[in-house]
């Protein structure tokens, strides 16, 4: 049985999936998450302990593992493990994304001034120290702006700003957020900088693809037809195919195209987020990695019709699937997305609170054209919404012959469901002895 590596968090929503995908592809999945490698074996399922903040030292002690038990291919969840992987996959010696390119991916920083330097539309931007003094940018800025972290995803941090008095609450907001206990611990000089850069005004969408040993293989593109205009960015509903015109969607692609090229990615999944305005497509991010969360249970594939015998191939896959099988060395281009109309939720959390339980469930699922709805919060779970928040409270998919329809779907199972969040109880600490 051929292995794979999975490089992810240990409680990141899409390891199961890849467990049971690899189960139908009849693939050995290996799993290398950032824990304590003092522990043996926690969650019993014998994965190599690493560390994803250190990561010359977790790709040498993967590739130790490996002498022993050979890995045919690597994957990596998120944005944190993509330089290990592309390190590991360097060391076996098997096609991937350049290490270097999956650093300047995942930095908010390192991608604008590659796609400056190499004449693709960006809007400007400055990068500034952290612990500045954010009334001695104000001269400097033309607002509307944007104020972003260079490291973190899922619109984590990014806080539209109108004039200077919203610029000083931003900057103090995302000092703050920066500062956290879960980040601090990170040796990250990138949660040292925060990212100012123009209001880019225009629809957003997202491009699922596969880079194919330089050639991109677009899976899908996703509309957001929810307007992202702030003052914060969080997504909620994603639905494929696009509304959008032939020539646009083109646009989108030649974009990301250059802009893969351009951070030097060349094998293995890509996410990229982007915006169209009249001034242009402006690529906001490409990742080294596939969409996160459980957002990939929206797209299933299916293998195109076999032009010498005129016959269907096998039943659709899942996305996880398919990228197993592009990790084991089997191109993509024989795989195109399913023909109906599909789409996902991220279900939003309205409010900071602790989480007590969601009711509605059964009616949700029983709108038209809703296939699941699955709920990822846990009970009793402290629920933070965005900028500073990390999660969603679960999500709702869908599929119909129109995007539209989707889209209907979507909203009125969300309709459907009331979630209970309590006040949060605050510790204060006594001043007295």
């Amino acid at each position: 049985m051929r292995r794979v590596l999975l490089l992810a968090t240990t409680t990141g929503y899409q390891t199961r999936a890849f467990g049971e995908a690899a189960a139908r592809v009849g693939v050995d999945l290996v799993l290398a998450t950032d824990r304590c490698s003092v522990l043996d074996d926690p969650w019993a399922d014998r994965a190599i302990p690493i560390r994803f903040s250190e990561e010359t030292e977790s790709a040498a002690a993967i590739l130790e593992a490996a002498r022993a038990n050979p890995i045919d291919g690597v994957l990596a969840v998120g944005d944190r493990p993509t330089v290990i992987a592309a390190l590991v996959q360097e060391g076996l010696g098997l096609p991937g994304h350049p290490a270097a390119a999956a650093l300047t991916a995942r930095n908010k920083l390192l991608t604008r001034e590659r796609f400056h330097g190499l004449g693709l539309p960006v809007p400007w931007f400055q990068a500034v120290p952290i612990a500045t003094d954010p009334r001695d940018l104000a001269a400097s800025i033309v607002f509307p702006c944007v104020v972003k972290p260079l490291a973190l995803s899922g619109s984590r941090g990014v806080v539209r700003v109108d004039d200077e008095t919203g610029l000083v609450a931003a900057i103090d907001r995302l000092r703050a957020l920066l500062q956290a206990p879960d980040l601090r611990g990170e040796p990250n000089g990138a949660h040292d900088i925060a990212l100012v850069e123009g209001f880019v005004e225009g629809r957003e969408f997202a491009l699922e693809g596969l880079m194919n040993r330089g050639s991109l293989h677009v899976l899908a593109i996703f509309d957001k037809p929810d307007p992202l205009d702030g003052p914060f960015f969080e997504e909620t509903i994603y639905v494929t195919p696009s509304a959008s015109s032939v020539e646009t969607q083109q646009a989108i692609t030649a974009a990301v195209d250059r802009a893969a090229r351009a951070i030097g990615l060349w094998h293995g999944p890509i996410h990229a987020e982007c915006r169209v305005s009249e001034a242009g497509v402006f690529v906001l991010e490409v990742a080294a990695r596939p969409i996160g969360g459980l957002c990939a249970g929206a797209l299933r594939f299916e293998q195109r019709l076999d032009a010498a015998f005129g016959r269907p191939g096998q039943s659709a896959v899942s996305l996880e699937e398919l990228l197993l099988r592009h990790a084991l060395g089997e191109s993509s281009d024989g795989w195109e997305r399913e023909t109906l109309a599909s789409g996902v939720m991220m279900i939003p959390i309205p409010r900071r609170g602790v989480f007590r339980g969601a009711a509605g469930l059964d009616a949700a699922r029983r709108v038209p054209f809703v296939d699941d709805v699955r709920i990822t919060a846990k009970t009793d779970q402290v629920l933070v919404p965005l900028p500073e928040g990390a999660s969603y409270l679960g999500f709702i998919f869908g599929r119909a012959d129109t995007a539209d329809r989707v889209e209907q779907a979507l909203r009125a199972a969300h309709a459907r469901l009331e979630f209970a969040i309590s006040p949060e109880l605050r510790v204060l600490q006594s001043t007295h002895g």
